[in-house]
């Protein structure tokens, strides 16, 4: 498990970014395969089906979850390799890649109407982007209730800073 690297930036009358930062050491189409492609997203978030296009809803199976329950997720905006956006249920979700030298960062972004979220949201999104960086190295993928104990007082430190 990784110290958190989240950020949490007020949008103004949008609300909040959080952002959540890995480096995986890949090249940038690499990372973009294990982000997007169904076969790769299954060994961390989850595999999916459905229409993988801009206005199309893929069925995100989180398996991650209790219940693997299935989300329909509808892809908002797609810049291969660099950006893809989604929005599933009432939330919207962004991953953005940069290639640094020879590895890639991975940025994933969730705006959040209430700053108080990021206690909760902060260390779900640190334990998936750890499953993906455990995913790519072929390591055993950590636990889930490891994070929120360890990780919620960071983010609400992030908060009560805003």
């Amino acid at each position: 498990m990784t110290e958190p690297t989240g950020t949490l930036v007020s949008l103004g009358d949008d609300g909040y970014e959080l952002t959540v930062r890995r480096e995986l050491d890949l090249i940038i189409d690499d990372a973009w395969t294990w982000v997007t492609a169904s076969e790769r997203t299954a060994a961390w978030i989850g595999p999916w089906s459905g229409e993988a296009r801009v206005g199309g809803t893929i069925q995100l199976t989180m398996v991650q979850e209790d219940g693997d329950p299935v989300v329909d997720t509808r892809i908002d905006a797609c810049d291969e390799p660099f950006h893809v956006a989604f929005t599933m249920d009432d939330w919207s979700l962004e991953v953005r890649l940069s290639q640094l030298d020879s590895t890639t960062e991975v940025a994933l972004s969730q705006v959040i109407a209430d700053k108080a979220l990021a206690e909760s949201y902060g260390p779900g999104w640190e334990f998936y982007l750890d499953a993906l960086l455990f995913a790519v190295t072929g390591a055993t993928a950590p636990k889930f209730n490891d994070y929120h104990p360890r990780m919620a007082p960071y983010y609400a430190s992030l908060a009560e800073a805003l």
